[in-house]
């Protein structure tokens, strides 16, 4: 082919692509959109999937219907997503149990470090802990004492989870370290049945994100001893930081993210990340995560770059810290 040919070529390719990038951008969605809330309807994720869902409903002009597909620590809804169309109509919404479950899980159906694009960053709060309304301490330090002084043998505290992998199992983990104490740990398929539980006394203890602590403890369903954050919990500042009940360093922070299958196309990208935007500018939507005790990402944060910079990050942290919680034991 000629020189001029090739270059003519060349031009019409780019243009073309140009073209098809601009039009897929403005024609997207075409059908709704399904997010995929790995974790049972009622959690904590399910809430603040429900929050910008509607909101991103609006601005795309297009249904997002929630589907709650709950298991194996997030897993299932993770390896649904990996799998599903790269078109943008399948996302994800998912936490830092995503990134940890690399290290987690040794046989997953999906590549977690390549298997997702980054679509930004939601929100990010701290856990709580939590035990049955009953239960005697009449503080935390006390609580963790009484914790302590059952040492290292099999546990007479019951510790619920959402599964292995989930934010809740993650941060029972760290308490299991930092208290040289192992839990006998009771999983569920998430954190709602297992809030469910605590709620009647068939379990002692739960480390919950504040989104759905926060509503239980002010009811006095359940009792709240402290949280995991580094200050203390504007909307329960009755309650003191973990560290401040006498745990040096101890300091969890839960961050939600949203997902497409890796291929999704840039246009796309950007607008989904565009709605999610105008979802967390909404003043509504940051009024409701301040009543659970989250809070919205700062716009500069909020992008795919910032998204992928951060669960490579937590990636490397969660691996570092799984494998020294399994030489432990």
């Amino acid at each position: 082919m000629p020189p001029f040919a090739r270059h003519t070529a060349l031009v019409v390719s780019v243009l073309t692509g140009i073209f098809l990038r601009g039009a897929e951008a403005q024609t997207f969605p075409t059908r709704p959109i399904t997010l995929v809330v790995p974790f049972a309807a009622g959690g904590p994720s399910d809430t603040i999937a429900r929050l910008i869902a509607q909101s991103m409903s609006k601005t795309l002009n297009g249904s997002v219907v929630i589907e709650n597909v709950a298991g194996a620590g997030g897993t299932l809804g993770a390896a649904r997503v990996s799998k599903a169309e790269t078109d943008g109509h399948t996302l994800l919404i998912h936490h830092v149990a995503l990134p940890a479950g690399a290290s987690l899980y040794k046989n997953l159906s999906y590549d977690t470090a390549t298997a997702f694009e980054m679509l930004g960053l939601i929100n990010a709060g701290p856990m709580v802990l939590l035990a049955r309304k009953n239960d005697p301490a009449a503080d935390a330090p006390a609580l963790l004492a009484r914790l302590r002084g059952q040492g290292g043998d099999a546990m007479k505290s019951t510790l619920a989870h959402a599964g292995v992998g989930s934010n809740s199992h993650l941060c029972g983990l760290l308490l299991s370290r930092a208290l040289k104490v192992s839990f006998t740990q009771v999983a569920y398929r998430g954190t709602g049945p297992a809030m469910n539980d605590l709620v009647s006394g068939q379990v002692d203890l739960l480390c919950d994100q504040s989104t759905t602590a926060v509503p239980q403890v002010s009811s006095g369903t359940v009792k709240g001893f402290a949280v995991t954050s580094g200050k203390r919990l504007g909307v329960l500042k009755e309650l003191p930081t973990l560290i401040e009940a006498g745990l040096s360093g101890f300091e969890f922070t839960i961050w939600h993210g949203l997902y497409a299958p890796a291929g999704t196309p840039q246009p796309v990208i950007e607008a989904l990340n565009r709605a999610l935007g105008v979802a967390l500018a909404d003043a509504q939507i940051s009024a409701r995560f301040a009543d659970v005790g989250t809070n919205s990402y700062p716009e500069a944060e909020r992008t795919p770059e910032a998204h992928r910079a951060l669960f490579q990050r937590e990636m490397t942290v969660w691996k570092e810290v799984i494998t020294a919680t399994s030489e432990d034991k």
